[in-house]
Order: structure tokens, then C-alpha cells, then sequence
């Protein structure tokens, strides 16, 4: 059994969306639970979650960005630059909170005191921009939790793997110029869902080009598909970089239930998808991997997800 770090805090909870938004504190909640109710959370070891260094956020976000984000929380407006970016008070705090939770578990893994983890935080990440705030996302943990690894570990190839059913423009564009790390996205296809980025020619930029793989999935989409895409593109690429350590951006809104996207994996999805991605992790790296809750807002297609996910990773 691995040794599995799981970061969780009622905190979380604090950032507020208002009604009706498909990002409440009844995701974290609800992920609380299931995890309860099975005993997982029990047989995790605790990462604390702690606010992340300014300077750890200062790598993927403008100075600028940051204040008008503080500020605006600060001042009570329902939301940062899109509706979508519904926000609190207490946002940026919690956003805070979300971040030092990834950067936590990278350290822990590094530490040895874990082998792998996974962070039920929120807001999510992976749409955050440099200085602009989109779909529900206001720090892009992922992101930062990957400029750590390069700026304070020295590695030179970090693997960020994204199956959520959105594409993750802000990760992408953070990276698409650097070679060091290798941007895989899955997602439904741009044409059809928002962002509406995430062609396959998106390929990386200058040093990056070709360090870049973005997935597009036509609508219906299900567990053989992406079987074909994991046999075909995402495993070949892995194998191919050679990653130091594994970031997974683990959204899980493919489901068939999901209300947000016009995919059809099963819940059983995640449990293969994980032992392929523990797997590659095992064979480059010793089995380094941090997973991030990024999207999912069907409360039950979520949590019997994510305890498969856990468990999964629990068995090494």
C-alpha cells in the first residue's frame, strides 16, 4: 500500500459563490464525506494545508492581477473579471489556502514523508491566466505547484496531465514557451466547450513547441475513447519526456452525469486512468504524483470518482 498524502481543510468551505453555482462548498463537503464514510480518510496521512508563499504565486501571476483580486474581495464585489469568477471576502484567502495545499504536497512528496497525494481543494486552477481571472478559477494551483518544482527543486521535466473536461488554457499558456514542462490535456471538444481553446494545433510556442498535446474529444466520448487516447498519445508522450514528477490536474466532469459537458466516461473511468498515470509515474520517477481537484459538479458522479481515484492511488 502507498503511502498517500491528502490535503483537506473545512476552510475551504469559506469561499462562497452565491446560488446556484455549480462551484460551491457543498463539492469539498460532499468529497469530505464519501471519504469518511469508506474510512480512506483515515488510512491517508494529513498534509497541512498552509497558505502559499507570495513569491510561489508571483511566478504564474502578475503583481497587478494579485491586487486587483485582493482587492476586489476586499471590497465585497460579487465576482472578478468574468460572473463565472464568483467571489467572497474570505476568496483570496481561501485561493491562498488551494495553492499552499498543492506546494505542500509537492514538498511532502519530495520529503519522502509521502509517495503520492491528492488536494480536495477549491477554488480550482487550471483556467486562472496570468492576470485575468476565468471559469470559476482565480490561482492556477496547478501551475504554481509546477514553477515550484522547477524554481526550488531544479527539475527540468514535469509532466502536468489534464482530464478535465475543460481545457486548461491558463496551464498551457503559462508553459507553452517552456520546455521543461509537458502540457497533456483531455477534454471535450473546443468547438463545443468552453474555453474554446484546446485545438490540436496548439502545440507550444518557440523553446516549447511540441511540449504541448492538447486531446480534443467529440461530444459523447466515452471509456473506449479514451482508452484509444491514453494507448495512441498520452502514454507514447510520457514515456517519450520521461518526467521527474507527475502533476495530475484531476477534474471530474467527463462523467456521464455531469450537467457542464457532453461527455460519457463511467465512473469506473477514473480508476483505469489513475493506475495508467501511477503507472508511467512509477517507471520514470519513483512514482512521484500529486493529484488536484480541478472540476466535477454532479456531487454523487464526484465522489464515487474521487473515492475510486484515492483508492487507487492508495495501492500504489
Amino acid at each position: 500500500m502507498a503511502r498517500t498524502g491528502l490535503a483537506w481543510d473545512t476552510r475551504f468551505e469559506l469561499h462562497k459563490t452565491g446560488p446556484n453555482h455549480p462551484e460551491r462548498p457543498e463539492r469539498v463537503r460532499a468529497l469530505a464525506s464519501a471519504l469518511r464514510a469508506c474510512g480512506i480518510d483515515q488510512t491517508c496521512i494529513p498534509i497541512e494545508v498552509v497558505s502559499v508563499d507570495p513569491v510561489a504565486i508571483s511566478r504564474v501571476h502578475s503583481d497587478t492581477y494579485v491586487r486587483r483580486l485582493t482587492e476586489a474581495c476586499l471590497q465585497g464585489c460579487a465576482f472578478i473579471d468574468v460572473p463565472d469568477s464568483a467571489i467572497c471576502p474570505q476568496s483570496f484567502e481561501i485561493a491562498c489556502l488551494a495553492a499552499g495545499a498543492a506546494v505542500q504536497a509537492v514538498g511532502d512528496v519530495m520529503a519522502g514523508t509521502i509517495d503520492n497525494a491528492f488536494c480536495v481543494i477549491r477554488p480550482p486552477g487550471h483556467h486562472a491566466e496570468h492576470d485575468l481571472s476565468m471559469g470559476f478559477c482565480l490561482l492556477n494551483n496547478v501551475a504554481i505547484a509546477a514553477m515550484h518544482l522547477l524554481e526550488e527543486h531544479g527539475f527540468t521535466r514535469v509532466l502536468i496531465l489534464d482530464w478535465d473536461v475543460h481545457h486548461c488554457n491558463a496551464t498551457q499558456h503559462t508553459f507553452e514557451s517552456d520546455p521543461r514542462v509537458l502540457v497533456i490535456s483531455l477534454h471535450g471538444h473546443p468547438g463545443v466547450v468552453y474555453p474554446g481553446t484546446g485545438y490540436e494545433n496548439e502545440r507550444g510556442k518557440g523553446d516549447g513547441e511540441g511540449y504541448t498535446i492538447n486531446i480534443p474529444m467529440l461530444p459523447e466520448s466515452g471509456d473506449d475513447d479514451y482508452h484509444r487516447a491514453f494507448d495512441d498519445r498520452v502514454l507514447p508522450a510520457i514515456d517519450e519526456f520521461k518526467p521527474q514528477f507527475v502533476l495530475l490536474s484531476a477534474g471530474f466532469d467527463a462523467h456521464r452525469l455531469e450537467p457542464l459537458a457532453p461527455l460519457n466516461l463511467e465512473t469506473s473511468s477514473y480508476g483505469w486512468m489513475t493506475d495508467a498515470v501511477m503507472e508511467v509515474a512509477k517507471r520514470h520517477c519513483g512514482g512521484n504524483l500529486v493529484s488536484l481537484l480541478e472540476g466535477g459538479y454532479h456531487l454523487d458522479a464526484l465522489s464515487d470518482s474521487v473515492v475510486l481515484h484515492v483508492a487507487r492511488l492508495l495501492q500504489g
